[in-house]
């Protein structure tokens, strides 16, 4: 019943109405957090009702697009050129946070491409309208009032007024799109100015605050985040997911090899990723994979972030084709889908249309028992034959 009423939260999405009385609710609880009634006084009367940013939030592109179309878009020649510019000019700091945080530089500067083209789109959204709205939302309450909070924490600590603390729709910030309670846990004041300015027109706070989380959340210095391979004929599918790990000496024994040629480095065990399916180009992932996920939990994002690094650094593009007749499926169809696979037996556990490892899980054990390649890829086409029982 959960994750049917959270549909029905999406299909019904809050109105400006709603803001005022949630401000309200919010306030006790602010005050006990220990946000300043002077604050509140300021800041909440003065909150609008943002209702773009209702609507983008059920429409994320990591997840609407195709792996293919978002990476079109994330690692374009056009980024690449602007990412390796933007690597000469700022070569010192990023050296510098490169040996403080042990987060190679092209990680870092990857992370600010694809959050705001190297400073060109930081956003102009007031982050306190964004987090408010979406808290007043409901759809994720609990998580944007945290964000909420956090930013009222943030002007009374002085890194920024109001007027200033701008961001994406999402209420992200920055160069490197921190939201504010990452800004609060991790923000770093790297230039020794006194404050953590992520907003400014000079980066470097901001870059270094990325690695900084970065390194917090377990970044290992010298571990790839994945790379492209090749898999052999005969490949068992079922064991290109997250949920799957061996030493890259026994992927090596099962027929699997970089793209670039060469060995799967190290003794750290790591997974295979298919996400357009056998069709599609196949990754080694490192651990470092799931430190970037707690940047962005979206595969795309993450593989974004490290073929840009790779291509930063000179590395090649992708080697493999796409499936590029098939689309993205919709919100309604994943979440359709998830419903048809408990139905058929393949419970995924959870019916809120994205696509992670245990909804992977399910597909491909459905995919196994139609006598099916169990890759976990699910086209239109495909979601019509589980349709069909």
């Amino acid at each position: 019943m959960r994750y049917l009423f959270c549909a029905l939260l999406l299909a019904l999405p809050a109105q400006a109405d709603d803001l005022p009385a949630y401000l309200d609710e919010f306030r006790p609880r602010a005050e006990a957090a220990g946000i300043a009634p002077a604050t509140l006084d300021a800041v909440l009367p003065e909150l609008d009702w943002l209702a773009d940013t209702v609507r983008l939030d059920r429409n994320q592109s990591e997840f609407t697009r195709t792996i293919w179309e978002y990476l079109d878009l994330a690692v374009s020649d056009g980024r690449v050129r602007n990412g390796r510019a933007a690597l000469a000019a700022n070569a010192a700091a990023l050296e510098a946070i490169e040996a403080r945080f042990g987060v190679e530089k092209e990680i870092v500067a990857a992370i600010w491409g694809l959050e705001s083209s190297f400073g060109a789109f930081m956003g102009d959204t007031s982050t306190l309208d964004a987090v408010a709205t979406l808290a007043a939302d409901g759809r994720r309450r609990d998580f944007f009032e945290a964000q909420l909070l956090a930013a009222l924490t943030i002007l009374e600590a002085g890194d920024v007024t109001a007027a200033a603390m701008r961001g994406s729709w999402a209420g992200a910030m920055g160069h490197t799109q921190f939201m504010p309670s990452s800004f609060l846990d991790h923000a770093v004041d790297f230039d020794g100015d006194g404050r953590r300015d992520v907003w400014g027109t000079d980066p470097v706070d901001a870059l270094a605050s990325t690695a900084a989380y970065l390194a917090f959340h377990g970044w290992e210095t010298g571990q790839p985040w994945g790379m492209e391979v090749m898999l052999p004929e005969g490949f068992d599918y079922s064991e290109a997911s997250s949920l799957v790990t061996k030493t890259p000496s026994e992927w090596t024994a099962l027929g699997v090899q970089p793209v670039a040629g060469g060995t799967l480095p190290g003794e750290t065990p790591i997974s295979i990723r298919v996400p357009a399916g056998r069709a599609g180009a196949a990754f080694a992932t490192w651990p470092n994979f799931m430190v970037l996920e707690r940047y962005n939990t979206a595969d795309a994002y993450v593989i974004g972030v490290g073929h840009l690094a790779d291509r930063l650094a000179g590395g090649d593009p992708i080697q493999s084709g796409w499936p590029r007749g098939d689309r993205a499926l919709g919100f309604d169809e994943r979440v359709e889908m998830q419903r048809l696979l408990a139905a058929a037996g393949f419970d995924p556990q959870k019916f809120d249309g994205l696509v992670g490892p245990l909804t992977l899980d399910a597909i491909r054990r459905w995919q196994a028992s139609e006598g099916l390649v169990p890759d976990g890829y699910m086209p239109p086409r495909m979601l019509e034959r589980l349709r069909g029982g």
